[in-house]
């Protein structure tokens, strides 16, 4: 038999995070059972057994979040369409702990659920990860809403498949008021109490401004958590995710929205997970080992410099490989050096100019010419045009050297020696 005033305790009056369609559905089944109308329920033959299980498929551990999130499900399994955090989590650990797994896989069809327990679930799914050392990723496999988009934002990738949705980040409270209902039936309640707010929300009555108030306030404060929680996982800002206000996308929007990560299908998703495994393992076997010795040893003050010398060069190696850039890190510093070394050469051009030499900034760059070499040279030809410059008086090219002969000092000498 289900067990009605659980299943109200967990729809009325707390706080849930679950997309509005889907709460509408539930609410509708609900009234029409707290109003005494039979529903068809399954038989044991139809029921599904227990909630889906944790499979591993070449390595990647696929865990499933679907169905109606609650904290805890207890009997209220797959035949109602429940699905635990407990549960969730306790997959997850499995996988996580498992040797034989190499990733995690959720596989999320989910409108959401209750708020109680999705954050520290998220959390805990992410620090998984972190302490492992295995991917986390998630698809969205029809629906990733509201809770169930809190748990698949913890996921590295988020996928979707081409109709999927996801979003809905918000959170909603439901208060019944049925006093109506009540004077109907020829129902009276007086609840009895201490403490002020011991009985706030009770559906019994109209619901107070001044209750309503306060289940906002908390229902702001819970709103505040989630933003934060998915900023964080998807590294967007909190005001685009509050920009958001509750929207549920589809497919390509969602990618846009920044919401998510790649359109494809669940084998899609495997398939470029076992990739990226594939890539890890084959950059692992080329990366180079520490020695026996070397992991072994321990530097103190005082050890003596022959201690020092036994490390292998497979220890420095090691050491160059984990200090060593990824490839695009390391063309984006190629690529800011040069364009320093451009802007220097060119401003060395510009002061060229001024001083009469011609500098062709980019051929140097390409030459290899580096900024102090190129200012030398500037320097260089500019001084040895200025010594030119010195020469202030130099014979013409067209005149003969005079003859000494033609000498007048010469012509007197001779004609004194004559009468002499």
């Amino acid at each position: 038999m289900t067990d009605l005033p659980h299943l109200a305790s967990r729809l009325y009056g707390t706080p849930l995070l679950i997309a509005r369609p889907k709460l509408d559905v539930i609410l509708g089944v609900m009234a029409r059972k707290l109003a005494g109308q039979p529903l068809a329920m399954p038989t044991p033959e139809s029921a599904q057994p227990r909630p889906p299980a944790l499979q591993i498929v070449d390595g990647i551990a696929i865990v499933p979040v679907l169905g109606t999130l609650v904290r805890r499900s207890a009997y209220l399994d797959a035949a109602s369409g429940l699905m635990s955090y407990h549960a969730i989590q306790a997959m997850a650990e499995d996988a996580f702990a498992d040797p034989q797994v190499r990733a995690v896989l959720l596989e999320v069809d989910s409108s959401g659920g209750e708020a109680g327990g999705v954050f520290d679930l998220a959390l805990r799914l992410r620090a998984l990860s972190k302490a492992s050392g295995k991917p986390l990723w998630a698809i969205a496999d029809e629906a990733a809403l509201s809770a169930a988009y809190a748990i698949a934002s913890a996921a590295e990738q988020l996928w979707l498949t081409r109709t999927a949705e996801a979003g809905s980040i918000g959170v909603v409270a439901v208060h019944v008021d049925q006093s109506g209902a009540d004077a109907q039936a020829g129902l009276s309640y007086t609840l009895l109490h201490a403490g002020e707010h011991k009985i706030d929300g009770h559906p019994h009555a109209p619901l107070p401004a001044s209750v309503a108030a306060d289940i906002q306030a908390d229902l702001d404060r819970l709103y505040d958590q989630f933003v934060e929680l998915v900023a964080a996982h998807r590294r967007l800002d909190a005001q685009a995710v509050r920009a958001t206000q509750a929207r549920i996308y589809r497919g390509e929007a969602a990618l846009q929205a920044g919401l998510a990560d790649r359109i494809g299908t669940l084998d899609d998703a495997l398939a470029a997970l076992q990739q990226r495994l594939a890539r890890r393992a084959s950059a692992d076997r080329s990366a180079p080992r520490l020695s026996h010795s070397c992991k072994e040893m321990t530097m103190h003050d005082d050890a003596p410099d022959a201690l020092a010398a036994e490390v292998s060069v497979d220890a420095n190696a090691a050491a160059a490989q984990a200090a060593a850039p990824d490839t695009a890190a390391l063309a984006a510093q190629i690529e800011q050096r040069l364009r320093a070394e451009l802007a220097e050469l060119t401003e060395i051009a510009a002061q060229a100019k001024r001083l009469g030499v011609t500098v062709d900034p980019a051929q140097a760059l390409t030459q290899g010419i580096k900024p102090d070499a190129l200012r030398r040279t500037v320097l260089e030809q500019a001084a040895a045009r200025d010594a030119a410059a010195d020469i202030v008086a130099v014979a013409p090219a067209s005149a003969s050297p005079p003859s000494v002969a033609d000498s007048p000092l010469v012509k007197a000498a001779k004609a004194y020696g004559g009468n002499q």
